[in-house]
């Protein structure tokens, strides 16, 4: 019997590629969220993927635009078109904190082995909750905080990503056979998926295909 993972996918470049390393490993189920980002078509994506895949697929819904304090979930906050200094306006204040909350329960739930998410420590933007040390703390909560925990049988938190370029995970997801064309990556994407090409998501996600001698096949909002 094979292990059992729960993914968690956003439907972007670099949680699409933890899922099919992932599928390499594990039995796998992807959980999504419906947090009040400001475009949902990361998740339509999300959903066509998984369906794709043949993977089981969850979508929980948590409202963290009621707090706002991010551009992302707050409408009256701008989407950043230049490259910031510190921690950006995108940030979402301990959004895989919650995230990884919901995987624990979930790896509970179905006796999972381990919980993957496609945090990068490398081509990221600032985010405080993309470090190792982040994760590292996580794991030792995880290990705590849980019934397979305290049974000695500690959830593994896996993150594929963690060191790699962003052409690096494009290489591993093209090896994987990922198909970058049905991701949804932009932070303000229009109603049919299309990227605005100037946010830092886009950016990032430009600049990796270049690096890694990769057509991008991105669909961008005409300028």
């Amino acid at each position: 019997m094979r292990p059992r993972a729960i993914v968690l996918l956003s439907g972007g470049l670099d949680s699409t590629t933890c899922l099919a390393w992932a599928q390499a490993r594990y039995e796998c189920i992807a959980i999504s969220f419906m947090y009040g980002q400001r475009s949902n078509t990361e998740l339509d994506a999300a959903k066509a993927l998984t369906k794709a895949a043949g993977v089981e697929h969850r979508v929980i819904n948590i409202d963290l635009g009621q707090l706002g304090g991010s551009a992302l979930t707050d409408h009256s906050i701008d989407v950043p078109v230049q490259e910031q200094e510190g921690i950006p306006v995108t940030y979402v204040p301990a959004r895989n904190t919650i995230f990884l909350s919901y995987a624990l329960a979930a790896a509970e739930v179905y006796q999972a082995d381990a919980i993957v998410i496609g945090i990068n420590a490398v081509d990221y933007s600032g985010y405080p909750d993309c470090r190792p040390e982040f994760i590292e703390a996580f794991a030792q909560l995880a290990a705590l905080a849980t019934k397979a925990g305290v049974e000695g049988k500690p959830l593994k938190i896996e993150t594929p990503l963690l060191h790699l370029s962003k052409a690096a995970i494009i290489g591993l997801g093209l090896e994987h056979g990922v198909d970058y064309a049905q991701t949804v990556s932009c932070y303000q994407a229009d109603n049919q998926g299309r990227a605005c090409g100037q946010c830092d998501s886009c950016r990032l996600r430009k600049q990796g295909f270049i690096d890694a001698g990769v057509t991008d096949p991105t669909r961008y909002i005409p300028q």
